[in-house]
């Protein structure tokens, strides 16, 4: 018996390395692709429908769908309608593997398939000159997946020889909503267990196979699979926004609508399916018919439960605002967690959370320049708490350059294509030059406070002639900003190039003024904080500079 349950583990365990050598080698030779299918997500819930569908059904997880959508309604990357469209889709996506595991799995030899396509896989790694290492790993996994789905189905034992155990199972059988609704639990910890509904679904219909459960029992336990796959994205969720947990909170109560409206017709379910799909599962060889029909009955009922909630989405959106209301007050803290999913990382995609994160960060200091020059340039406004606001952005500055920091570190840890890595260490440079930016905005700062406080009068003129130098400097920050998520073209770059030629020219100009006026007998204090400010103002010319040339490098 611990022999059988040890080979059990065990080819679960070589299933579940399968499936994620395979996911790794399609998310390594489609990263870019993915990102492209995430910018087709609209606010039209058809196209966000179709989006889940299309990354579930290439990454072959919903759990790991929905965890990457938490990270991205996190990230600012999508807002909360759109993610609830992207999460129904996903539960379609998901029951493409059933259906792979249903006809691959069960109606043709395994063992015909699976050590070709590792041999052939392993030639493609082994020629780097070929570059088909990516594919060559997802053909590897695709072997393995289906060779521990082969040792599965070989080491559940025959029914037929274990008559006590179709005893033990009978006893919770044949109760009706309760026996219901104790598979759909069952089904719901096994899901949380091996932390992946598509492995799930294989044991399920491995089990179905060998006779081991019947039809309404798969079924229910199926049904408790979609609920057991939102307990990865809700804990991802934890410590995260407030659009976040709602995104998890919606795909928790979608998938919970659909066992509530399921449950009153699910045995008149139960009978379409088995009209559409060819074999009676009630007849005596029915279980060898019953992959096919759970495929089709998890198939009908994710498309069905999409489409009913389709209609709905708002009101899902209105129902997790109300479970999770807003948090108010100005931001004292940040964190950016790096959410994984356990079976499938997509650090490709991930990237994509830092850039929303770094246009965050860079309409912070756009913000906190704008704050400055507003105080400088109106010493009649008073002062109010615009030095303490001004730290406040400062310090989330601070912690928004320690989080991404950390977070790209993990990235680069993951298996990542070759472009992904080099643009990990552009994006590295360009969060620590935004974050010194905005030290350069907190001392402009203190140095208007410093002139309001001590109450030092400077020229009218000379202020007159920063206004044309600030406002390059708020054009360069501007040309960023709106190129800071795409590839810096050289063309670009030679802008950026001139626009901090005309700063540096302009700092001259202003320091000459400065010392003209300081040998005319002007206050020693007052020019010397005119020339610690045109200083800093030129620093921050210098980071947009050196984030121009890190754009540039992006891929």
């Amino acid at each position: 018996m611990i022999y059988q349950l040890l080979q059990i583990v065990g080819s679960l365990g070589l299933f579940l390395f399968g499936m994620r050598t395979m996911s790794d080698g399609i998310q390594k030779a489609a990263g870019e692709r993915l990102q492209s299918i995430l910018n087709f997500m609209t606010g039209n819930r058809v196209s966000a429908i179709l989006t889940g569908f299309a990354i579930t059904a290439i990454v072959q997880s919903s759990s790991a769908t929905t965890v990457m959508v938490v990270s991205f309604v996190n990230a600012g990357l999508l807002q909360l309608t759109q993610s609830i469209g992207v999460i129904m889709g996903a539960n379609i996506g998901t029951t493409v593997t059933g259906w792979l595991v249903a006809i691959l799995g069960f109606k043709v030899k395994i063992s015909a398939m699976a050590l070709p396509a590792i041999g052939f896989g392993f030639i493609l790694l082994l020629i780097k000159k070929l570059n088909k290492q990516d594919l060559g790993e997802t053909l590897i996994g695709f072997g393995l997946l289906f060779m521990g789905l082969d040792f599965l189905k070989g080491s559940v034992p025959d029914i037929s020889q274990h008559p006590e155990m179709l005893e033990f199972l009978a006893n919770f059988t044949g109760h009706g909503l309760a026996s219901y609704f104790l598979f759909i639990i069952v089904g719901t910890l096994l899901t949380i267990i091996v932390q992946s509904s598509s492995a799930a679904m294989a044991i399920t219909l491995t089990m179905a196979y060998a006779g081991w459960i019947d039809y309404p029992t798969a079924a229910a336990i199926v049904l408790g699979e979609n609920i057991g796959t939102t307990v990865t994205a809700y804990l991802a969720s934890i410590g995260t926004s407030v659009n976040a947990r709602r995104a998890s909170r919606a795909h928790t109560l979608f998938n919970i609508f659909g066992v509530l409206w399921m449950t009153p017709i699910f045995y008149l379910f139960l009978n379409l399916v088995n009209t559409i799909v060819p074999g009676d599962v009630y007849a005596l060889d029915g279980a060898k018919a019953l992959p096919a029909h759970l495929a089709m009955f998890h198939t009908l009922f994710n498309i069905t439960n999409t489409f009913l909630c389709s209609f709905f989405v708002n009101l899902i959106a209105k129902m997790v605002t109300k479970l999770v209301p807003d948090e108010e007050g100005i931001p004292t803290a940040y964190s950016l967690k790096y959410i994984r999913a356990t079976l499938q990382d997509t650090p490709e995609l991930y990237l994509l959370t830092v850039k929303r994160e770094l246009a965050k960060m860079a309409d912070i200091i756009s913000d906190m320049f704008t704050r400055f020059w507003d105080i400088f340039s109106h010493p009649e406004s008073p002062m109010a708490n615009e030095v303490e606001t001004q730290k406040k952005m400062e310090d989330l500055t601070d912690q928004m350059q320690e989080e991404i920091t950390k977070f790209l570190s993990q990235c680069s840890m993951d298996n990542m294509n070759q472009v992904s890595a080099n643009n990990v260490y552009s994006m590295m440079r360009i969060t620590n030059e935004l974050e010194s930016i905005g030290d350069s905005c907190y001392n402009l700062m203190i140095l208007s406070e410093r002139k309001t406080k001590q109450k030092i009068e400077m020229d009218p003129k000379a202020i007159e002639k920063l206004l044309p130098y600030v406002d390059l400097v708020k054009q360069f920050i501007h040309f960023i900003r709106s190129h800071l998520n795409e590839h810096m073209s050289s063309e670009n770059v030679a802008v950026a190039v001139k626009l901090e030629n005309e700063i540096n020219k302009m700092r001259n100009i202003l320091k000459q003024s400065a010392s003209k006026r300081l040998q005319s007998g002007a206050d020693v204090k007052v020019e010397l904080l005119y020339i610690d400010i045109v200083r800093h103002v030129e620093q921050i010319g210098d980071h947009c500079l050196n984030i121009t040339e890190s754009l540039n490098r992006l891929g």
